[in-house]
């Protein structure tokens, strides 16, 4: 179980890092005047599998007793649960396949709000 917790912990690292990089990458992009396009799509895309993988991993963790070690463990299961639905809400409600400059904006910014829940999350996992 050392491995899944290290899985876990390594995988919310990236998650944190990626996010970051795809909004500052957002933000360049809707600066310089350009609309969403495939590739920034996909990275946000991927962005969220990595958020579903991380939650699966998090699921075999609760499962197996181990969220009991956590300081605040409801709350990171609340975390966990918002950072798999949001990005897909903006994209189909706010959005709704919007792929112009505006399109642009909301995307890097609300990529740059999972970055900060990500990060906000990892402080929720804090052994106590």
């Amino acid at each position: 179980m050392g491995f899944v917790i290290v899985l876990h912990e390594g995988l919310s690292n990236m998650a944190w890092m990626f996010f970051l990089a795809i909004g500052v990458w957002g933000l360049v992009r809707a600066i310089r005047g350009l609309s969403v396009d495939g590739s920034y799509l996909g990275a946000a895309a991927i962005g969220q599998g990595l958020f579903v993988l991380q939650s699966l991993i998090g699921v075999v963790l609760w499962v197996n007793g181990r969220l009991s070690a956590l300081a605040r463990p409801e709350v990171h299961v609340l975390y966990g649960a918002f950072v798999v639905v949001f990005l897909p809400f903006i994209y189909f409600t706010a959005l709704r396949g919007d792929d112009s400059n505006r399109g642009q904006w909301v995307l890097a910014f609300s990529n740059l709000f999972l970055f900060g829940v990500a990060l906000r999350l990892i402080n929720t996992g804090i052994l106590g």
